[in-house]
């Protein structure tokens, strides 16, 4: 699809066609709608075709007059399969020409619709490079909430670390130990094309968005740096949760194994009573009853006090 927005007098105003100064909206794009990107507006091919590919990695690119900035963006989403919520990241490709911004992406993206909802506020389609990095905050923000996210999911897979013997915690927290491993590498990769702008080579940067620039630098510092720590505590947590799981399993065994040798106590005394001739009281079930009760209760208080349940 292809929106067109625009700041009126101080709003971010949806427009039936784009006009100069104009942010063009593209996500999940038709085939059609591909060819009028590249027909209508003159944008490069392999600039669309990275902005659309999954794997393309974050990248600062200038050529014949367009700019096309492709950084990766956080997403959320949970597995109805496992009922594990996973994160990860997908591209999103900013392309400037000289009238207008484009940001194209595979998918729609919750950043771009918070723009839109008016979750930004300033926002000044015709002053690109301002528009340009606002977005840019505005990713490195999202990747901030969502490690957020990851935080208080393993804080509360922790909380039921203690009687865990199921497989569903360890595979959330494996699911979440991906992520913060695809959200370290993209983040790794942002703050690559966000120094490069910052040279101003690739982009006119003015006087009034050096702080805005400081900022999405700081930002994006700190989403790595809470990915590194996020990561070091989890991988701690997976190995603390294989242990409680292993001894958890352990001690239901132990449990099996008492069990299993207080009842066969019985079996071994009436097999034997079964199975021989001329032992006393061979007639009567009495005797062998008060044996094979006695041995019990003399096996099971000798073994159960060796573990604590």
């Amino acid at each position: 699809m292809i929106h067109f927005y625009k700041t009126i007098n101080g709003k971010l105003t949806a427009l039936e066609a784009a006009e100069p100064g104009c942010w063009i909206s593209v996500y999940e794009p038709t085939a059609d709608e591909i060819k009028s990107l590249t027909a209508d507006y003159g944008l490069d091919v392999g600039f669309v075709r990275s902005s659309l590919d999954e794997e393309e990695s974050s990248r600062v690119e200038r050529e014949d007059g367009q700019t096309l900035i492709i950084v990766d963006t956080a997403v959320a989403e949970k597995q109805k399969e496992s009922d594990t919520q996973t994160f990860y990241t997908v591209p999103l490709g900013i392309i400037t020409t000289n009238d207008y911004v484009f940001t194209i992406s595979l998918r729609r993206n919750q950043i771009l619709a918070a723009i839109v909802d008016g979750v930004i506020t300033n926002v000044q389609t015709q002053m690109k490079t301002r528009f340009i990095l606002q977005v840019l905050m505005r990713i490195s923000a999202g990747f901030v909430t969502y490690l957020k996210q990851i935080d208080k999911i393993s804080y509360s897979m922790e909380q039921r670390l203690s009687g865990a013997m199921k497989n569903h915690e360890l595979v959330q927290l494996m699911s979440l130990e991906k992520s913060l491993v695809y959200f370290s590498t993209s983040l790794k990769a942002n703050l690559t094309t966000i120094e490069k702008i910052q040279r101003g080579r690739v982009v006119k940067l003015y006087e009034e968005d050096e702080d805005l620039m400081d900022d999405v630098t700081i930002e994006i510092k700190q989403a790595i740096e809470m990915a590194s720590i996020f990561t070091g505590i989890l991988t701690a947590m997976m190995d603390a949760f294989s242990y409680v799981i292993a001894n958890n399993q352990n001690a239901v065994m132990w449990r099996l194994t008492i069990i299993t040798v207080i009842i066969q106590i019985p079996n071994i005394i009436f097999g034997f009573y079964g199975m021989n001739t001329g032992l006393p009281f061979r007639e009567s079930w009495i005797l062998p009853f008060s044996i094979a009760l006695v041995a019990t209760l003399a096996t099971a208080l000798a073994l159960l006090p060796r573990r604590r349940f």
